[in-house]
């Protein structure tokens, strides 16, 4: 089994059997016979037909007479294309070692097809407006709702790249910037442009890091200074955040109904040897004995934000998901609200690009709960990037900033 067949296994368990790409890297049984770089490459090969899909279909109805491709060979062609679109693969390796993915009857077309697009890429290009082709409606319409038409072109150029490694440490970044061949961003994060296999990196048997997107790492900075101060944290898994907050000196509480996620925080507490309180609960309805002086709610969001990540969220989501959300959003955000101590702050999180799931929830909030007001985010809690705050105050990241996207309000409870 090659790469290139692991990778049509892939797009078909994604795009016909509606699985996230993770989630078909461990069902796809050819990549367990594969090489990590192998491995890697035909998770690559998916990743980018997703992250091109309207482009390489345009284009390869250009190539054919009734324009759209029989079945038995869509994946076929759009592996083919996007290797020699997009991947620089040299065009005998492309072509030559896709055609035999396709049924003997269908070779000949898919030899000539991928031969034309060898000869005429550019040329095929030409006329596609590539950001518009591999939107689907629903989420143009709601980035450009939200972002207004340029910025959502910079926005899905920004998703058509691989994201880079990312790390929270506990203590000294500086130290392990340099121990890891990292960057230090300005907000604290430790970036890695390449890396080996992650529980290969120095500083992983100890627990001195975990990975987490630099957006990710921004709302749980919102809270303040914690050190010894309770702190709850709903919609806890996978636990990025209730990590940062347990090193920071807080006396956290992560709450979550998905035991199989927070399994994956019990292990990177006990592999970092930082303390957390974990509940199995559903946090919308979860009610804490006493109330927190600090409440944050990584509220679940159709997640447009992680596109780079998961390009497969174009194709498995919908507008309608988005509007089923909201409602949950808001049930979260009021179990959030009574869990606020008096004079306490709440930060509400998602990593949507969507401004139904971000702006739109707390316009509906402050008009549902009077005692809560927004406190703007400053520049300085940003590592001085005042360029991630919106007009309203609040925190909103895109990938165009470098970074997975996020929104992030701060409201505080009045006192008494």
């Amino acid at each position: 089994m090659s790469a290139r067949s692991a990778a049509q296994h892939l797009l078909d368990a994604v795009l016909r059997g509606k699985r996230t790409l993770d989630e078909a890297m461990g069902v796809v049984l050819a990549l367990n016979h594969l090489e990590p770089r192998d491995r890697g490459f035909a998770r690559l090969l998916a990743a980018t037909v997703l992250r091109r899909l309207g482009t390489l279909d345009a284009v390869i109805a250009k190539c054919l007479d009734k324009g759209a491709p029989p079945q038995p060979v869509a994946h076929v062609l759009r592996l083919g294309a996007a290797q020699l679109l997009f991947l620089g693969t040299p065009a005998h390796a492309a072509v030559g070692e896709t055609v035999d993915l396709g049924p003997p009857k269908l070779r000949g077309l898919v030899n000539a097809v991928l031969r034309r697009i060898a000869r005429e890429g550019a040329t095929l290009l030409d006329d596609i407006d590539q950001a518009r082709a591999d939107t689907p409606d629903w989420l143009w319409d709601a980035l450009v709702a939200g972002h207004g038409e340029a910025q959502t072109r910079m926005i899905v150029a920004a998703m058509r790249d691989e994201a880079p490694l990312d790390l929270s440490v506990k203590t000294d970044p500086v130290g392990w910037a340099e121990k890891l061949g990292a960057e230090l961003r300005p907000t604290g994060t430790l970036r890695m442009r390449e890396a080996n296999a992650v529980p290969d990196l120095p500083g992983f048997e100890e627990g001195a890091w975990w990975v987490q997107d630099e957006a990710a790492a921004l709302p749980v900075k919102l809270l303040g200074d914690v050190t010894g101060q309770r702190v709850l944290d709903m919609c806890a898994a996978p636990g990025g955040k209730t990590l940062q907050l347990a090193a920071a000196g807080a006396k956290v509480v992560a709450v979550d109904q998905n035991a199989k996620r927070l399994d994956r925080l019990v292990e990177n507490l006990a592999r970092t040897g930082l303390e957390a309180e974990i509940v199995i609960a559903d946090a919308a309805k979860w009610r804490a004995p006493a109330p927190f002086a600090r409440v944050l709610l990584d509220a679940p969001c159709t997640a447009t934000g992680t596109l780079r990540r998961h390009p497969e969220i174009a194709h498995l989501k919908s507008g309608a998901d988005a509007t089923k959300l909201t409602a949950a959003q808001d049930k979260l955000l009021d179990a959030a609200a009574a869990a606020t101590a008096h004079g306490g702050i709440l930060v509400y999180a998602v990593c949507s690009l969507d401004p139904r799931e971000g702006p739109a929830r707390m316009t509906a909030f402050l008009a549902r709960h009077r005692d809560f007001a927004r406190e703007a985010v400053r520049a300085e809690e940003l590592g001085g990037r005042a360029e991630l705050i919106d007009d309203s105050g609040d925190l909103r990241t895109t990938p165009a900033h470098g970074m997975d996207g996020f929104y992030a309000a701060r409201l505080r409870r009045a006192s008494g």
